[in-house]
């Protein structure tokens, strides 16, 4: 047997990004349980119990249907491997997993290693979640108090010592509040080694807090410890917390205190709005962005010098701006604005300057500029690998590089779906199309109501020739996004491209008729043109996008669904329009970095 075999003994697996716990029968992805029907589990199982070995077809005939039971064999095992392929991404025609060897059988070619207990033990970095403090008032309306302590905690921890813990982010820790699921079940889930628990209770302008911290592999409680603070100063309380865990778990540090975050706020409400405000932003629907926009200004008011806030603000404005709800030089306006805003309170929010490069399409040097400070502050802070895999590496079509960047993001953050849409994206301008829809799909399953999902499973759809199943999925974006025009220019695409003409005028007649209104990006009319085979009036709305800095027209050299347009001089005049390189035509360069707007 190869040196690499799991011992039977050992229950976890890993392979890539995947675990495979072979006694419960269970496959995740980055703490996402995936959808694997038992006979394709127990496939899995087999070939990761004997990796780059060859496992026979009546091998797995004996241990998927016993003697007496009678079924056409080879049309059911092609049946059970085809859903586990589907599952894991993995394809027959080019296998990353799973290599299928002719009329013999089927060899797990990936590196596959043992997962030991505690996970630090392999990588020498802890790794730990804090559980959304409880509420222990009765009067529920407190829970904003309890929800800011669980976030500042997380914020001291992750500031700690992050060589050495891992500190799952917010965006996945809150998934789990009020869950029915025990200690063991969530270590498994995120892959971490201790959980952090607690409890806030506010009474006369003062408030109780406990907290303990819970080893997963036995349960053992090693911090159990009660706090009484004034309302004021709850805030002092995260590095007293934070500290405490750290020292108990063995990653405590003399130089702690000088890594402290800097308070966010005096005002509690303030920050309660604050946290009310990211979470109606996650969701990327008009109206929740919409309730975003008013808890950012509100928790403003409350504290004019609250530079989260108007870091909030201003991506608020990026991502409407970005989605077509208003005019992208609009929303540049306003957001570069309260960007500076927020970087004038406090110069050394890496995210905010990572933000603010976003907000400069086609002046690559100001956008490298910005990155590059963002990077220098804080290159490991997941909203930074984010912005320099979206602003930098695209713009170098470094496409592998910026999927990469961005799954070091959701090691941390393995259930945001703001991070899960922006690795599709990548994966499907990189052409990874199985694995671009298996990341759409998880969107979906993670956050139903929102459009995002569908959104990108149609366009990676499209562009494998599934247009009936690509049309399918843009027309559920478009009625999850309330109708929004930039989703109608994607399905106008794949209506176009998918043979229904007649629907794809109707299509471009509505969005003229909205245009009358309101904003509609210059790419929605581009993407039905071109879907129509209009290549003339495709182009002519492209340079309208450029123009008007939609911000759909930024990818334009990595589009899959441009390649035949490449060599078109019209093509290179665009490129040349938004300071791309045009040497060797058609071909995706990076951009000039001296270039200026």
């Amino acid at each position: 047997m190869p040196a690499n075999r799991p011992s039977t003994a050992t229950h976890i697996v890993r392979f890539g990004s995947f675990e495979a716990d072979l006694r419960c029968g269970e496959v995740r992805k980055r703490g996402i349980k995936l959808p694997l029907r038992e006979q394709s589990f127990q496939v899995l199982a087999a070939l990761l119990t004997h990796p780059g070995q060859l496992v026979t077809r009546d091998e797995l005939r004996q241990q998927l249907w016993p003697d007496d039971v009678h079924v056409d064999f080879d049309k059911s095992l092609n049946t059970v491997i085809g859903r586990l392929r589907a599952v894991l991404g993995d394809s027959a025609d080019h296998p990353r997993l799973i290599e299928t060897l002719p009329r013999r059988g089927y060899r797990f070619i990936a590196k596959v290693s043992t997962l030991p207990a505690p996970a630090e033990s392999r990588t020498g970095r802890a790794r730990l979640v804090v559980l959304p403090f409880l509420n222990s008032s009765p009067d529920p309306e407190e829970e904003y108090f309890s929800d800011a302590i669980t976030d500042e905690v997380i914020t001291a921890l992750a500031a700690l010592a992050p060589d050495r813990l891992g500190v799952i982010a917010r965006t996945t820790a809150m998934r789990y509040k009020a869950t029915p699921k025990d200690v063991a079940q969530i270590g498994r889930d995120l892959n971490v080694d201790y959980v952090v628990e607690g409890a806030v209770r506010p009474h006369d302008e003062r408030a109780t807090v406990t907290v303990q911290l819970i080893r997963v592999t036995d349960q053992t409680h090693l911090l159990a410890r009660r706090y009484e603070a004034g309302l004021q100063d709850v805030f002092d309380l995260r590095h007293i917390i934070a500290e405490a865990v750290a020292d108990q778990i063995g990653v405590g540090s003399r130089a702690a205190a000088s890594r402290r975050p800097r308070k966010p706020t005096q005002d509690v409400v303030a920050y309660n709005l604050y946290l009310r405000g990211r979470a109606h932003f996650g969701h990327g629907s008009p109206e929740r962005m919409g309730a975003a926009k008013r808890c950012f200004e509100e928790a403003i008011s409350r504290d004019p010098d609250f530079a989260l806030a108007y870091s909030a603000l201003a991506e608020v404005y990026w991502y409407v701006g970005f989605l077509g709800f208003v005019h992208p030089h609009e929303a540049e306006a306003a957001g570069m604005f309260y960007a500076m805003r927020a970087l004038a309170i406090d110069n050394d929010l890496a995210d905010t300057h990572a933000l603010l490069a976003m907000f400069s399409p086609f002046n690559w040097a100001e956008t490298k500029r910005e990155i590059d400070r963002a990077r220098e502050l804080d290159a490991a802070l997941p909203l930074v690998r984010l912005r320099y895999a979206m602003m930098w590496l695209l713009i170098e079509c470094r496409l592998k590089d910026a999927a990469a960047e961005i799954e070091l993001a959701l090691d941390s953050d393995p259930q945001s779906t703001l991070l899960r849409g922006w690795l599709a994206c990548m994966l499907w301008l990189d052409r990874q199309y199985d694995r671009a829809a298996e990341q759409a799909r998880l969107i979906v399953e993670l956050d139903p109501a929102s459009p995002n999902g569908p959104w990108l499973l149609g366009m990676v759809l499209r562009d494998q020739g599934r247009f009936e199943e690509s049309i399918a999925a843009h027309r559920a974006a478009v009625r999850l996004s309330g109708g929004s025009p930039l989703m109608l220019g994607w399905l106008g695409l794949a209506l176009g491209q998918g043979g229904h003409a007649a629907d794809a005028r109707a299509l471009l007649e509505q969005l003229r008729a909205t245009a009358n209104a309101r904003y509609v990006p210059p790419t929605s009319f581009a993407w039905t043109h071109y879907g129509l085979g209009e290549i003339d009036e495709a182009f002519l709305w492209m340079n309208r996008a450029v123009d008007g800095r939609d911000r759909m027209i930024v990818p334009l050299q990595s589009y899959p669904f441009l390649d035949p347009i490449r060599t078109d001089p019209r093509y290179v005049a665009l490129l040349k329009k938004m300071n791309y390189r045009t040497e060797g035509a058609g071909a995706c360069l990076p951009p000039h970095h001296g270039a200026g707007a």
